[in-house]
């Protein structure tokens, strides 16, 4: 199977490194015809867009950057479906559960088929693509949450919190990065039409993480554990950060598993190690 990966950063690096049938290409995109080149020259099975904008140091920046993060957020993933829509070729889009906030309505993990409640301009913008793309056929939406992945990387929730001297402890749903990675091919492999939550089950703090990467890892200095409100109210974050936890019912009427986020944490944690 030929995937063809758009977006050539960390995670979809990821992917293309355990996908030896798989392309990728940093092509700037602006119009269709951007996309129907790749698609042409490629003829993929299946696209993967793992494109988008998060914003350097953080999403912070996405605040101030509303324009810059709507177009590559929610204008080029539609460019990117209606470019492969005309090709006939499935499209899994890499969305976000930062879309949801607090607890849900209905005081259970949120669903695939809830209503996000998105506070940011980067949610906002990623929660829009999302209400186009779910009414698209031959098009699926893997949200995912805090990934940890099991080696270096400045966007790995393992070291953003090594690094911070503060950290919020609050239990959130989280996306083990080796885990969404077999989780996105089984999608891929299915072309699976709808919205999944590539979360693994169950929730963790950020207290247990560092209580895992001082076991395997090393020991670190002990953190200043603050309430979100104090993150904001500090100046360390210009919006209220997304808190949550998610539940995927969808990922099993398709036969994928993932496994239990602590499980997959501590593997992923001694594997950092190594």
């Amino acid at each position: 199977m030929k995937i063809l990966i758009i977006g050539n950063g960390w995670l979809g690096n990821r992917c293309h490194e355990e996908w030896p049938d798989s392309i990728i290409t940093d092509k700037i995109i602006s119009t269709k015809n951007d996309v129907l080149e790749l698609l042409k020259t490629h003829q993929p099975d299946a696209v993967l867009n793992a494109a988008g904008v998060v914003g350097k140091p953080n999403v912070d920046w996405c605040e101030t950057h509303q324009l810059e993060t709507i177009q590559g957020n929610t204008i080029l993933p539609v460019i990117i479906a209606e470019a492969c829509k005309e090709m006939n070729v499935y499209l899994l889009h890499m969305g976000t559960g930062c879309i949801f906030y607090g607890d849900s309505p209905h005081g259970g993990p949120w669903k695939e088929t809830d209503a996000a409640n998105p506070v940011a301009v980067y949610s906002r913008a990623k929660y829009a693509a999302d209400l186009v793309l779910s009414t698209l056929e031959n098009v699926g939406i893997a949200r995912i949450r805090m990934p940890i992945d099991d080696r270096k990387h400045r966007a790995n929730m393992i070291d953003k919190l090594v690094a911070y001297p503060k950290v919020v402890d609050v239990n959130n749903s989280a996306t083990v990065v080796p885990d969404m990675i077999l989780a996105f091919r089984q999608l891929l492999e299915k072309k699976a039409s709808g919205i999944f939550h590539c979360t693994n089950p169950g929730a963790i703090t950020h207290r247990e993480i560092l209580a895992l990467y001082n076991k395997y890892v090393e020991p670190i200095a002990e953190k200043e554990w603050i309430s979100p409100e104090e993150l904001v109210d500090s100046g360390l974050a210009c919006k209220k950060r997304s808190n949550n936890i998610m539940q995927s019912t969808n990922l099993e009427k398709f036969g994928i598993h993932m496994r239990p986020i602590k499980e997959a944490v501590e593997e992923a944690m001694k594997n950092y190690k190594k």
